[in-house]
């Protein structure tokens, strides 16, 4: 009887990883590894958060700053790594200032980083190759550094942690809702040259999940009437799908399945936090506006 049960967990598992192309259970993990970390950073002190926001910065900025190596651009990853993670404390102490300031400063950092590193035969370019290599560099700190920084700039402000938790869960409930329906009624592909995972009936699931997550969290969460749950979870559904079909453009441009293999079942952290990015801006932007 038993045996009977673990082979057929065991097959509709394979068949899910088949579907899908990765482990669930080890995903499944990681996962709940990673939001329990989350919960406590923000419900109990959220200057624990820092750590958090930080220890996902540094490694995303790390593996994307590889992969664009491993793809021909010359990004200097200590100083990349290192002005990321500066952004953190300067938005979370200095609020808005801080989070521009040190970002501005970060690419010019890197930027004279790889300029003086054509002192080195080995590191010489043409003046193409080398606008390339900048614009890398500056685009890693503009997208994992300056765009994660929303999110402990958002937390940062009075009852801010209660809004970065919002977001969090309706973006999860957009991913959890568009893998849902789309592995079980998906047929229809929505951005088959992007991402070919990717069906219209997921986004419908996720559209249905954003909405209902949206007005739970207004409602119990943030103090908020169920209106602004709608907006809440609209915006989202989009920044959310936006920031996956961007990171899955990337990849294609780079020519690679996943950022890296750091976390089972998930692929690299940006993997894990690219829905996250674009929308941790519109939840701060949404905060100013209704809170």
């Amino acid at each position: 009887m038993v045996s009977d049960f673990e082979a057929q967990v065991r097959a509709t598992n394979d068949k899910i990883n088949a579907r899908t192309g990765r482990p669930l259970l080890r995903a499944i993990a990681v996962g709940l590894v990673l939001g329990g970390a989350l919960l406590v950073s923000l419900i109990l002190i959220k200057e624990l958060y820092m750590v958090f926001a930080a220890a996902l910065i540094g490694f995303t900025t790390f593996e994307l700053a590889s992969a664009l190596r491993f793809a021909g651009r010359d990004v200097p990853r200590i100083p990349v790594l290192v002005a990321s993670l500066a952004i953190v404390p300067a938005a979370f102490y200095w609020l808005s200032a801080g989070h521009w300031y040190v970002t501005l400063a970060g690419i010019l950092l890197v930027s004279l980083w790889r300029i003086v590193e054509l002192a080195r035969p080995s590191h010489r370019v043409s003046g193409i190759e080398l606008l390339k290599d900048l614009g890398a560099g500056a685009f890693v700190m503009a997208y994992v550094g300056f765009m994660a920084g929303f999110t402990v700039l958002l937390t940062a402000q009075e009852g801010g942690q209660w809004w970065t938790l919002a977001f969090l869960i309706v973006v999860v409930a957009v991913d959890t809702g568009a893998y849902a329906t789309g592995l079980t009624f998906g047929k229809h592909k929505m951005a088959p040259v992007i991402s070919p995972g990717k069906t219209w009936e997921g986004f419908a699931g996720s559209a249905a999940a954003a909405v209902i997550a949206g007005v739970l969290v207004a409602i119990f969460m943030l103090q908020q009437p169920w209106w602004v749950g709608i907006i809440f979870g609209l915006v989202l559904l989009g920044t959310a799908t936006l920031g996956d079909l961007s990171e899955s453009l990337i990849k294609r441009d780079l020519g690679i399945k996943d950022i890296s293999t750091w976390l089972p079942g998930h692929g690299g952290f940006l993997d894990r936090v690219d829905s996250s990015l674009l929308s941790g801006a519109a939840a701060y932007a949404l905060f100013l506006i209704f809170a």
